[in-house]
C-alpha cells in the first residue's frame, strides 16, 4: 500500500470520528434528549402532616400524605384511632384499599355497628371496602394507624341512625 493511500485511508478515518462527535453533541442539544439527572425521590414525612380530628369523633385524626377528597386521581389517607375510638357505619363512593401500618383494626361490614362477626385485621394486613359498601371499625383495645388508598374524588357518608363514640 502506498503511502498516499494510508494517508487518504487516516483522514477518513479522522473524518469519521469528528463526524460522530459531531452527530453526538447535535443529539445532546435538542430538548427532551439530553440526559438529565433523574429526579430524587420525595418523602413524605409524617412529621409534616396535618393531621385534623373531625368534631364528631375525637378519637380519629386524619392526614391527606397524596390527593385529597376532592381531587381526581389516587388518593393516600392516614389514619390515626385511639384506644375505643369507633366509626360508625358509612360508606364511600369508591374502593378503597386499607392497609393497618400499627395495632388490630377491628372491621365490620353493615349497616348496624355490631363487634360479633367483625375481623380483627392485624398491623401488615390490608382489606378491601367495595364502593358503597356500609363497613364500621375500631380500635378494641389500644392504638391503630392505618392507611387507605383509593380513586378521587372520594368521600365518606355516615348512616343514619347510628351514634359515635
Amino acid at each position: 500500500m502506498s503511502i498516499d493511500l494510508r494517508q487518504r485511508i487516516g483522514a477518513l478515518g479522522q473524518n469519521a470520528a469528528f463526524a460522530a462527535h459531531l452527530a453526538v453533541l447535535w443529539l445532546v442539544s435538542i430538548p427532551g434528549l439530553a440526559l438529565a439527572a433523574a429526579p430524587a425521590p420525595a418523602p413524605i414525612l409524617p412529621e409534616r402532616l396535618t393531621w385534623v380530628s373531625p368534631p364528631t369523633l375525637p378519637a380519629l385524626r386524619s392526614a391527606w400524605l397524596v390527593g385529597s377528597e376532592s381531587q381526581t386521581g389516587l388518593y393516600l389517607l392516614r389514619v390515626k384511632l385511639a384506644p375505643g375510638g369507633r366509626i360508625p357505619p358509612h360508606i364511600h363512593p369508591d374502593e378503597r384499599i386499607t392497609t393497618v401500618l400499627s395495632g388490630t383494626l377491628h372491621v365490620g361490614f353493615g349497616t348496624a355497628f355490631a363487634e360479633t362477626g367483625a375481623v380483627a385485621i392485624p398491623a401488615g394486613a390490608a382489606y378491601i371496602a367495595p364502593a358503597r359498601t356500609p363497613h364500621f371499625v375500631w380500635a378494641q383495645a389500644g392504638d391503630v394507624e392505618y392507611q387507605e388508598m383509593g380513586q378521587g374524588p372520594t368521600g365518606t357518608v355516615f348512616l343514619p341512625a347510628e351514634s359515635t363514640r
